[in-house]
């Protein structure tokens, strides 16, 4: 099944139930499968082709739901732009796809503007819907077949450029079903606080959503306030978040509790959640945080069961994706050891655009190897231990970053910590470890209680050597901690 064609079911099923809210307005199921179909034609009659690529460069709304759907409809690849990026970055994206349209809010039109320049084949950019889902109800829509790729997602930019993660139609529907087996009493009434822009709030929240005939909120742009306030209005069931998320709802929730007795399933992933957090969120929220694990070329992967959660771990695998953990020769390590998590799963990506050379670097035989290092316990629990290219290594010693920020998180003080390697000045020892700590609003500490804090839970050549005080770690557009910019930091302070 194609995914126009999993609306179209949804709304035979449901056609007067509300498919979509935001803030004020919503959609049902009949409205929404009319509206995209139409769209869909409007699209074919501006001449662009199946396969073509449409840049959506707009927040979470009903508009960008029904361009979704327009477009996997027409059998056009949907490009979704994060609404944070520059021009500069926008125009990469457009010029690598090769968009055929942009379609962008009125608020960032003066962005895509800038962007497009220098973008041939580039034909419209729109800034409004009124009027373009005015299809003519003569023109026939294409037979969309379940490989077709449907969506190009742009990685969060680690590498120097962003690759474009291509999925088809059956992979993404493969990376909901999945999702659905995690939770399936809890997608009744689903919040999205992630951009569009991201797989987790398309596979995880607004797919899940039409699969199961549930209703989507969605958040046009993440404020922990609104969402607490949004659970509450909604009776929200289940909703998906970075870790930087659950640690502003945390700090939210304490000062203003909502009733949030309604939400049953929290999922959180892209980076670990400190325990200490895991354990405040429970607390003032009422439900476990439950970790999962994945990547845009995966889809889910693993994850914490309900009945059996170990805060921490990256969970187990879902049934029907096999995890291995392997070496630099791809065989498997002991229990225990640490290793390169590789995933084989009927949601693998279909390859990067236009990359046949990076697609063959991660992907062999049917393996998806993700460049994440993690060890798995005796019962099958995967355990994040940072990513090869931030391993930091000290006389020899492998030291896991994520271990030393997980044992300075645990300091009353302490608001986000973020720990990188840099290197050792007198080049004996590698690396040297390097903290930087933003505190919490009215307390204090220093760096030497700071070290003899984790000196309680650490290994003495793990404690961080130096640590920098700072008002916030700088995050990428995914809200996770950016190591290469700490680095900078680092020698900048060092000079």
């Amino acid at each position: 099944m194609n995914l126009g064609n999993l609306l179209s079911a949804s709304a035979a099923r449901n056609p007067r139930k509300t498919a979509c809210i935001i803030e004020n307005e919503s959609i049902s199921y009949e409205d929404l499968d009319r509206s995209t179909t139409s769209l869909a034609r409007w699209l074919l009659q501006q001449g662009c082709n199946p396969g073509d690529r449409i840049a959506i460069h707009w927040p979470n709304s009903i508009e960008t739901v029904t361009l979704f759907f327009a477009c996997f409809k027409a059998g056009i690849i949907a490009v979704p732009v994060n609404v944070r990026m520059k021009a500069p970055e926008v125009a990469y994206v457009l010029q690598h796809s090769k968009a055929a349209m942009c379609v962008s809010h009125t608020d960032l039109v003066g962005v895509a503007t800038e962007a497009r320049k220098g973008c041939a084949g580039l034909r419209t950019i729109y800034s409004a819907l009124e009027g373009l889902n005015e299809g003519d109800p003569d023109v026939p829509l294409p037979e969309v077949n379940d490989d077709d790729p449907a969506l190009l997602l742009y990685t969060s930019g680690t590498t120097a450029r962003p690759k474009g993660v291509t999925q088809t139609h059956r992979t993404l529907l493969e990376s909901v079903k999945l999702m659905c087996s995690a939770a399936p009493d809890s997608l009744q009434t689903i919040l999205v606080m992630t951009q569009m822009a991201y797989i987790s709030a398309i596979c995880v929240g607004l797919l899940p959503t039409v699969f199961t005939g549930g209703t989507c909120v969605l958040v046009p742009a993440f404020d922990a306030p609104q969402v607490l306030d949004l659970i509450e209005r909604f009776r929200c069931t289940y909703t998906f978040g970075l870790p930087s998320m659950v640690q502003l709802l945390v700090e939210e929730q304490s000062r203003k509790p909502r009733d949030v007795r309604s939400l049953r399933t929290f999922f959180a992933g892209g980076d670990c959640v400190p325990v200490s957090t895991q354990e405040r969120f429970q607390a003032l929220l009422g439900i476990p945080v439950r970790e999962v694990y994945g990547m845009t070329e995966t889809g889910p992967s693993t994850f914490n069961p309900a009945h059996a959660i170990r805060s921490g771990s990256l969970g187990k695998p879902l049934d029907g994706v096999e995890v291995r953990v392997v070496d630099s020769d791809g065989k498997d390590v002991p229990v225990g050891k640490i290793g390169e998590i590789a995933v084989r799963s009927p949601a693998i990506f279909a390859g990067y655009w236009d990359d046949r050379a990076a697609t063959s670097e991660v992907l062999r035989d049917g393996w998806l190897y993700s460049g994440d290092l993690a060890r798995r316990d005796t019962d099958g629990y995967l355990w994040f231990e940072g990513r090869k290219k931030e391993i930091i290594v000290r006389d020899g010693i492998n030291i896991s970053p994520q271990e030393v920020e997980e044992a300075i998180y645990t300091h009353p003080a302490v608001l986000e910590v973020g720990v990188i390697g840099m290197p050792d000045p007198v080049g004996a020892h590698g690396e040297r470890v390097v903290a930087f700590v933003s505190l919490r609003r009215g307390l204090v500490t220093d760096d030497q209680e700071l070290r003899h804090h984790a000196r309680q839970c650490l290994a003495d050549f793990k404690v961080p050597e130096q640590i920098f005080f700072v008002d916030h770690l700088p995050k990428g557009i995914t809200g996770k901690i950016q190591r290469r910019a700490l680095k900078e930091m680092s020698s900048a302070a060092v000079a």
